[in-house]
């Protein structure tokens, strides 16, 4: 039986986070990625902006990395990180093509759809271009504490 949603310690990244210094800034703590994949989902560009919001999709997959056993300050960091936008939503993901997890991922809430573009995201190019834009113009950073 799946933990209770108020229990899960583990977070789905899908995005900037994936980049382990990235998440270390962000959540206080330095923590290890397990790669994993989330089915169902899809996630599109945020208009004008170097990261993705995850959306329900049938058939649609994701990669991504699972950081596990986030303190209780870690989550509120990343809660103020991820703003208005996204929404801390349990999530069953997949390691290694077999072994099932319940997990925490910020879903991209539906009132906002119009702010994403028809582009995938996609890791490889973040880390080329983008992460250096990221780092220096996102307004989540002075969020977090």
């Amino acid at each position: 039986m799946p933990a209770p949603a108020a229990t899960i310690q583990d977070l789905f990244a899908y995005g900037s986070l994936m980049c382990e210094d990235i998440m270390a800034t962000v959540a206080g703590a330095r923590f290890h990625g397990t790669p994993a994949v989330l089915a169902g989902y899809r996630r599109f560009l945020v208009k004008g902006e170097q990261y993705p919001g995850v959306v329900a999709v049938a058939n649609g997959t994701v990669a991504g990395m699972v950081y596990r056993n986030i303190s209780q300050k870690g989550w509120l960091r990343l809660d103020r990180f991820e703003g208005a936008m996204y929404n801390r939503t349990p999530v069953t993901v997949l390691f290694d093509n077999k072994t099932e997890g319940l997990v925490h991922c910020y879903l991209f809430r539906p009132e906002f759809f119009d702010r994403l573009t028809s582009t995938e995201w996609e890791y490889d190019t973040f880390l080329r271009g983008g992460k250096t834009l990221f780092q220096n113009r996102y307004g989540g950073f002075k969020a977090i504490d």
